[in-house]
């Protein structure tokens, strides 16, 4: 990527792979650009990008629990959380989506919590049922 951004050759293997993954999408040889480059994930799995998406999402949720909510009992802490997200997606979010760095007075506050889970491009807000499932892990 950065050598094709940068204008820079790619090596002959290389080139070679790529242009012939992206002909075989264009002639609809292969149904996605991920099949072409031979990213393909079990039946019924998710793409690995979905899936890393997910872990950060999840950590940062985690976090947000032990740091800020650690007195609580889960059933609790997976409801502030709930109810923190929604507050964050109908307010302040719709600003802070944009930007590719947190602002700074997040820094140490739940809110810093949730800018990660909603920047790791995974489904935000989630339910209190699956919030409790992932904080208990």
């Amino acid at each position: 990527m950065a050598r094709c951004f940068e204008g820079k050759p790619l090596d002959g293997d290389l080139a070679a792979w790529l242009g012939e993954a992206i002909d075989g999408f264009l002639t609809r040889q292969f149904c996605t650009l991920d099949e072409g480059l031979g990213l393909i994930f079990p039946r019924g799995g998710i793409p690995w990008w979905r899936e890393e998406a997910i872990r950060k999402r999840n950590a940062a949720l985690c976090y947000f629990a032990e740091t800020f909510l650690d007195e609580l009992a889960l059933g609790m802490q997976a409801q502030e959380i709930w109810t923190a997200a929604r507050r964050y997606a109908a307010s302040t979010w719709r600003f802070d989506q944009d930007s590719d760095d947190m602002p700074v007075h997040y820094a140490g506050t739940p809110k810093e919590c949730l800018w990660q889970a909603f920047k790791s491009s995974a489904p935000m807000p989630i339910g209190a049922r699956q919030l409790r499932n992932i904080l208990a892990h």
